[in-house]
């Protein structure tokens, strides 16, 4: 386990004790792999599909110095480790990755970890499909420490991300990364246990984020730390910070409180994102059980909807993601309908369609994994994939090293565009399946030069008449289209 003091996990991972068998698993659902500490173990993020259409993830302790992995894994199920931390001296390599793998246009990985490097602080990884990995940055306190979310590729194609301490003010960073390794910290304005938590670039070119603590509110009834409940925050490229909303603004923290992961941007141009307390108060929980809430860009919150710890499940600690038809998906790392952990639920899959429609997909339990933590990710198959940081059917972990699942909610195949805008001329790598024999590409309805270069990839340019629109590949099984609006500038 970790050596990270970081608090978000201090009240959660005392989850289960093993009641009684697992029930019969969801014909729509399926576990894809169970971690067993020799390939990895409790898993904290999702995934990023590549270019070969596989899933590359990692899992924070386990592999061959039980200091993480990072992994690949086929949409059949075939796990391969391809890099175990901790595997240079020293760990200068780094160690225990909590975060997920971003994908950048070459086809390589960059993630972080948060311990190790060459101050036992964390690091900046660059890590090949093939499992060649190169350090470009190890934090050393004056630049931040324990680097705990992942990063974001921004549109001028350097990485952006945060840190959760460090700096004279032990509140956390926000900083920028080239390609190349060179870091400039943005922002170390945050106070004492702020903890920023991963960014998101919105429509408007700023980043967004939120801080696990901080804010300016505080309700003793709910806030376990008098610190505040946490807020959201905005960031220029420049690195100038605005806090836009604090939670717990509402009397008994209504509006949620402690928002454990970071934010997406809808297609709608607000935030959307999950607390894990605060709302309304049910089931003897003087916290509040978590919440599902919009924010815009100037600050404007929404919540759309507050667990309850029935069978919709409790405390929601991964972050959100919008699927193809519109909706949006995510876990809770308690409660639902199997009461096989600690006599509640092991947690949920749900299905959140604004402005009221709700639905428990899975009901997770000791046999398919125990407390999701990591934001789905949807494939361009149009499957739904996660993993459980607990549970499965490995007994050389402490109530199982952990599982991947797929869901399947009947959404159509899609392609995906890397990146997603970009200048008339420029290059786009378009992502997906069964490709071998397609025979046009549209930006908007414009056609574009292609080129196949394998049945998961297909290199192409954007016409010089094309506008922001959907991108369309035909193929002999038919039409897919991009889960996103391609951006096209002049």
């Amino acid at each position: 386990m970790s050596k990270s003091t970081n608090r978000r996990w201090a009240a959660t991972l005392a989850v289960a004790v093993l009641t009684a068998a697992a029930p019969a698993v969801a014909q729509n659902y399926g576990t894809l792999a169970d971690f067993d500490n020799a390939n990895g173990a409790n898993p904290l993020a999702g995934f990023v599909q590549a270019l070969d259409g596989n899933l590359y993830g990692t899992t924070e302790n386990g592999g061959l110095y039980d200091r993480g992995t990072v992994f690949k894994i086929t949409p059949a199920g075939v796990l391969t480790t391809i890099y175990s931390f901790c595997s240079q001296p020293g760990c200068t390599d780094g160690a225990y990755p909590s975060a997920g793998l971003t994908l950048a246009f070459d086809g390589t990985f960059y993630g972080t970890t948060h311990n190790g490097g060459d101050n036992d602080w964390g690091t900046v990884f660059k890590i090949t499909p093939g499992g060649t990995l190169t350090t470009l940055h190890s934090f050393n306190n004056t630049d931040g420490v324990d680097p705990g979310a992942g990063l974001v590729l921004g549109s001028d194609g350097n990485f952006y991300g945060t840190t959760t301490g460090g700096t004279a003010l032990n509140g956390g960073t926000v900083f920028k990364i080239t390609p190349g390794g060179t870091l400039t910290t943005l922002n170390s304005s945050f106070l004492n246990a702020a903890e920023p938590w991963g960014l998101v670039q919105g429509a408007d070119g700023n980043f967004y984020g939120t801080t696990w603590s901080r804010g300016a509110n505080m309700n003793p009834n709910v806030c376990i730390y008098e610190t505040g409940c946490g807020s959201v925050f905005r960031v220029t490229p420049k690195g100038t910070l605005t806090t836009i909303y604090s939670f717990c603004a509402q009397a008994n923290c209504a509006d949620g409180a402690y928002p454990y992961a970071g934010l997406i941007a809808g297609t709608d141009g607000n935030l959307y994102g999950t607390t894990g307390y605060g709302g309304l108060v049910t089931r003897g929980s003087r916290y509040g059980l978590g919440t599902v809430f919009r924010i815009t860009p100037a600050g404007v919150l929404t919540t759309l909807y507050t667990f309850t710890g029935g069978t919709d499940g409790g405390i929601p600690l991964a972050g959100l993601i919008e699927a193809t038809d519109g909706s949006f998906y995510g876990t809770t790392f308690y409660d639902g309908a199997d009461n096989l952990c600690r006599g509640d639920g092991c947690g949920t899959v749900f299905k959140l369609t604004p402005p009221r429609g709700f639905a428990t997909l899975h009901d997770f339990n000791p046999g398919t994994g125990i407390g999701s933590v990591a934001s789905l990710f949807q494939g361009t198959d149009g499957l739904l994939y996660g993993t459980t940081r607990l549970g499965g059917t490995s007994n050389l972990c402490f109530q199982g090293c952990g599982t991947v699942f797929s869901l399947n909610t009947g959404l159509a195949p899609f392609v995906e565009t890397l990146p997603g805008a970009g200048k008339q001329g420029s290059t786009v790598r378009i992502l997906g399946s069964n490709f071998t024999g397609a025979s046009s590409v549209t930006f908007n309805g414009v056609p574009a030069k292609f080129r196949v270069t394998s049945p998961t990839e297909i290199s192409t340019e954007v016409p010089s008449s094309a506008t922001t629109g959907i991108v369309q590949v035909t193929t002999p099984s038919g039409t897919l289209s991009s889960n996103m609006l391609f951006s096209v500038s002049q």
